[in-house]
């Protein structure tokens, strides 16, 4: 049995889709990072960032935090999602990093700036913005003549998706990117991914 600590963000979404995908069972525990629960000495065990996801894999008595590095961790638990052969194994692992070194830290910007900060900041909104476009740009690009991000479904889709299906909250339309469009429609459609959007209830 797996513990996945998470909330109801992006990052907190992706192990959540990953365990619906691979079909682990898992036991749920809601981190209200709006409550600080996340600076609880009970989960600074579990995670010394004080971040969620986490997760505690009771089978093999490992704990794992960073929303990259679980899907990592899944993936090789179950062989599934990540390609064996080491060229589609890097393809998959750079744009998981893409993921997490842009799209998580960007968007997140945009998301702060916009919705949450005390003070709408011009300069700020339109930086993190024009950042996230050209993301969009970027992704687009690659799914120009691929139905997934690397060809086949895999983390790097995983990772990715709830970052950008949460555009409208951002304010950002997709029109202008049609393969992303595309590409959200079709992992929507998915049933582990809309089982895993749920996660906490």
């Amino acid at each position: 049995m797996i513990d996945l600590y998470t909330f109801t963000t992006p990052n907190g979404r992706k192990p959540s889709i990953m365990l619906e995908e691979v079909e682990l069972p898992y036991n749920v525990h809601k981190i209200d990072i709006t409550k600080n629960e996340q600076f609880t000495p009970e989960f600074i065990a579990i995670n010394p960032n004080s971040k969620i996801p986490s997760i505690v894999d009771h089978q093999t008595g490992i704990t794992v935090f960073e929303s990259g590095a679980i899907l990592i961790y899944l993936a090789e638990k179950t062989g599934k999602f990540l390609p064996t052969d080491q060229k589609g194994r890097f393809q998959v692992l750079e744009w998981l990093m893409w993921q997490m070194g842009g799209v998580g830290p960007m968007f997140g910007q945009l998301n702060h700036f916009r919705k949450f900060a005390p003070e709408k900041i011009p300069y700020a909104i339109e930086r993190y913005e024009k950042e996230t476009l050209r993301l969009y740009g970027v992704l687009d690009k690659q799914l120009a003549d691929k139905e997934y991000i690397c060809g086949d479904y895999s983390i790097a889709d995983i990772a990715t998706y709830p970052w950008v299906a949460i555009y409208e909250f951002q304010g950002l339309t997709l029109d202008h990117h049609p393969n992303l469009k595309r590409w959200v429609e079709t992992v929507q459609q998915r049933p582990a991914v809309q089982r895993g959007m749920k996660v906490p209830a």
